[in-house]
């Protein structure tokens, strides 16, 4: 019945449908083949199936709950019959399935090819942002022992605030009001943290502090940021298209957004070879511009940085690059996860000793107050 239907149906009269009047002739058209066929099928059967052929046809399939449940904030597809969810900071696996490996690549097939991408043998990776700023990632074999491993990461359309951290845990208002003020002050300040500590939370929340009047540049690989500010200019990076041309780096779009006239730039995170680009901005006029990297320790943060830009500048040595580091980051604030809970555990500001090494001061650590000098100046 199914592929019968499939094969029979009109899509472009459905789509002129609204949602529930497709499901209605779906239903009908159904209820007509069962009578057509002499199929013993049941009424709760029929109506059961066309909400499947909709969910498959105009929607993301048997994933669409999850899809549209406003609690769910990422969704692991780790093979077409076990789909895990993060809700609440908690993984749990769902009871939701594709019917096989088929039914989950025409769907992932049906999201990729309207945006211009596509996955197989010769393109075994995706990375794309859907239309309502959610971001998929799909990896298929050689490179996953499963036939396809999907990730999306659903986009936040509600912009949290700084009260909402401090609710969560992750601050206190004392530690609220220092970040403000140190965002106030152009400070030039990189997020850093694991996997999922809230790092693009944090940067979105920061970046609202920024006043109304500065022009703001954000610089994403994918779409995250929802700045509530009048006067933002978002760019997004481009993968090369199915030719293998066309592509537009995180560095491309940096070294562009120096001529478009920003006050502060955001980078959503640094990678790779932007980093130089970003520190020399943060360090050449554009003082109080953010971003995030990826780390385990402030500590961890600057080897990290150090190592990014001795690789890929050959004109620059150990020295220089921590005199780069010393003169452009004015503080790293360091997220982690501890008890199921997203905290800042670390601020630290980066100095240069007198053996030209960095030196680390933590202004603050979680469960102490900031140290007296910058609570001064909060003042």
């Amino acid at each position: 019945m199914y592929k019968k239907l499939i094969k029979d149906i009109d899509l472009k009269v459905l789509s002129s449908l609204e949602p529930t009047q497709r499901v209605e002739k779906l239903t009908g058209d159904l209820k007509e083949l069962v009578q057509k066929e002499k199929l013993m099928v049941t009424q709760k059967e029929i109506i059961s199936l066309a909400q499947e052929i909709y969910l498959d046809s105009f929607e993301f399939g048997p994933i669409t709950p999850l899809i549209k449940d406003p609690d769910v904030t990422e969704i692991m597809i780790n093979s077409f019959k076990d789909i895990y969810i993060e809700k609440g900071g908690r993984l749990s696996k769902t009871g939701v399935s594709f019917r096989d490996d088929g039914h989950l690549k025409n769907i992932i097939d049906k999201i990729l090819g309207p945006l211009g991408l596509r996955v197989d043998e010769s393109f075994p990776m995706a990375d794309a942002r859907l239309k309502d700023g959610s971001r998929i990632n799909v990896a298929i074999s050689p490179i996953s022992l499963s036939p396809m491993v999907v990730t999306i990461r659903k986009f936040k359309q509600d912009i949290l605030k700084i009260k909402d951290l401090i609710s969560l845990g992750m601050l206190d208002e004392r530690l609220a009001v220092f970040l403000s003020y140190c965002v106030n002050t152009r400070m030039n300040i990189i997020i850093s943290g694991g996997t999922s500590t809230g790092k693009t939370t944090l940067l979105n929340v920061l970046s609202n502090f920024i006043p109304s009047h500065e022009r703001i540049v954000t610089i994403e690989d994918t779409l995250e940021l929802n700045l509530n500010l009048p006067h933002v200019v978002s760019l997004e990076s481009r993968p090369p298209n199915i030719e293998g041309r066309g592509a537009v780096s995180v560095r491309n779009l940096v070294k562009n957004s120096l001529r478009m006239r920003p006050d502060r730039i955001i980078v959503g995170e640094i990678r790779g070879l932007e980093a130089i680009d970003v520190l020399q901005a943060m360090n050449t006029g554009h003082s109080g511009s953010l971003s995030t990297l990826h780390s385990n320790s402030p500590q961890d943060l600057v080897s990290r940085l150090e190592t990014l830009l001795l690789v890929n500048n050959l004109n620059l040595t150990p020295a220089s690059v921590r005199r780069v580091l010393a003169s452009s980051l004015d503080l790293v604030v360091h997220l982690e996860k501890a008890a199921g809970k997203k905290i800042i555990q670390k601020i630290s500001k980066l100095n240069l000793d007198k053996s030209n090494s960095i030196k680390i001061d933590d202004i603050y650590i979680y469960g102490q107050d900031i140290k007296h000098f910058y609570a001064r100046e909060v003042k």
